[in-house]
């Protein structure tokens, strides 16, 4: 069989092998799974501004992947035509949370799986993924990170809230002086819901003033 007859003949079949019913079965698996991913990114998000859109772009990629997926499946003509299309496509958006790119790579493979046929695994994958991130976000939501900034005056005060601090693990993550006064920036590690270590530090004689800033350990620039 010649080159051009094999072409013709992968054409030809292209209109005669689609299984509309399986079509349809792959690509309601992937919006449900989709679906799923995008409530699981909604409840565990714990950035600084919640992207709607992204959120939506986690669905919508399962279900385009699962149609490519399906496609290429059934013809070798048009598996060749989307690998070299698919192969100058360039991504700009910076993605500014790694977390992100999880979630990112659950989307595309579990609409790999669907349009393969594999709907157990894929239902396997989303457990773990859910139990694995709610284990994560569980163990860090335990202890509570605050960063203290605390304006004073005097060499001694400085000393006495270092005292206030107690038993507290605490890192000195800056100290800014000024004459008399200095600010000094202090990351403290809490499991106390009531932070009772900032009214002790606001008590020492010399302090101005106490600033708390809640730090879940992650920077978004």
């Amino acid at each position: 069989m010649s080159t051009k007859d094999f072409i013709k003949k992968s054409v030809l079949n292209a209109f005669t092998q689609y299984d509309a019913p399986k079509l349809a079965v792959a690509l309601l698996a992937a919006l449900a799974l989709g679906i799923l991913i995008y409530l699981v990114y909604r409840k565990f998000y714990t950035g600084v501004v919640y992207s709607r859109s992204f959120a939506v772009t986690l669905v919508g990629m399962c279900v385009l992947t699962c149609m490519v997926t399906l496609a290429i499946s059934t013809n070798v003509v048009i598996s060749l035509g989307m690998v070299g299309a698919l192969s100058i496509v360039r991504f700009r958006t910076a993605v500014k949370d790694p977390l992100d790119l999880l979630y990112l790579f659950w989307s595309i493979t579990t609409g790999i799986t669907a349009g393969a046929g594999m709907y157990a695994l894929g239902l396997v994958t989303a457990v773990v993924m859910i139990g694995m991130i709610y284990l994560f976000s569980h163990w860090q939501a335990k202890g509570r990170v605050y960063i203290a900034v605390i304006h004073y005056a005097g060499m001694e005060a400085g000393d006495n809230i270092v005292r206030a601090l107690g038993r507290i693990k605490f890192v000195v993550k800056s100290k800014t002086m000024r004459g008399e006064n200095t600010e000094m920036a202090v990351e403290v590690f809490c499991n106390d819901p009531n932070v009772e270590f900032a009214d002790r530090v606001r008590a020492v004689e010399g302090v101005q003033d106490v600033t708390l800033i809640q730090y879940n350990g992650e920077y978004h620039g």
